[in-house]
């Protein structure tokens, strides 16, 4: 039978899960829909359990991910469609979560692994633009994501859901200062590439070739001057248009195509 009680232990302590400080404190998060579901479980994301009401799991997908789940040993929930809705985070309920183990990682660790190519999120402050700028650092092939203090949080469900199961394929991680950032770039041996409209140079003329690290700055402000500072090179995307602006995942993407740009052009 399934969980229909919202007073259930289980049911309660999933929703307690939502809350940041108690999120982080329990070192687990809570992700939502079919994709990043089966996602996480493809890519062997360490996964406490999955919660889902049955009609879901007799979906083609629910029985994709319930043989994934069996697999892998992790514990599958039913649930009431009604415990499921209160459950969610989303205005339309695909009818499966699952509650996953954080797996922290620290700047030295990405260092010792060689980047190529790394983007750095400086106050990013919405959370469908931090998690769509994941999502096209993981398209442009970047070896990692870092997200510095002030930028929206990882783990709200609106990040989550933007990076589209790309979490779970590019080590992000949350660093505390710029300096921290600048000491990592040097111990990788990358170059700082900040975008700032105010820029003389533009992406077309700067070298991307060589092993950087892509800053982008907050949506209103960009990057800070303390950030644009240590930068090797200010760049700015040529807008012949007249738009004074991009949005910082649409920047931060055109930077990283350029990048790539260049890269596959020398091959």
């Amino acid at each position: 039978m399934p969980v229909n009680s919202l007073q259930n232990p289980r049911v309660k302590y999933i929703s307690r899960l939502y809350r940041p400080r108690f999120g982080k404190k329990e070192g687990k998060f809570v992700i939502e829909g079919s994709l990043m579901v089966s996602e996480a479980l493809q890519y062997n994301w360490p996964a406490e359990q999955i919660v889902c009401t049955p009609a879901w799991l007799e979906s083609p997908r629910g029985r994709l991910v319930q043989g994934l789940a069996n697999a892998a040993g992790i514990e599958l929930v039913r649930v009431s469609q009604e415990v499921f809705e209160k459950l969610s985070a989303t205005e339309t309920p695909q009818g499966v979560l699952a509650v996953l183990k954080r797996c922290e990682k620290e700047l030295d660790q990405l260092a010792f692994e060689n980047p190529t190519l790394v983007v750095l999120v400086d106050g990013v402050q919405d959370p469908g633009n931090v998690g769509t700028i994941i999502r096209s650092a993981d398209a442009a092939g970047a070896q990692g994501v870092i997200l510095l203090k002030g930028t929206a949080d990882l783990y709200n469900p609106k990040t989550l859901r933007a990076t589209m199961g790309s979490l779970f394929h590019i080590p992000v991680i949350e660093a505390g200062s710029i300096v921290e950032a600048q000491r990592f770039a040097k111990t990788a041996g990358l170059r700082l590439v900040a975008g700032s409209p105010s820029a003389k140079q533009t992406i077309i003329s700067c070298d991307l070739k060589a092993p950087a690290i892509i800053a982008v700055g907050s949506e209103s402000g960009g990057c800070s001057e303390e950030l644009l500072s240590i930068c090797d090179h200010v760049v700015k995307i040529p807008m012949p248009g007249l738009a004074e602006s991009l949005n910082a995942a649409v920047a931060v993407s055109i930077i990283l195509y350029e990048a790539v740009r260049q890269r596959f052009l020398s091959l």
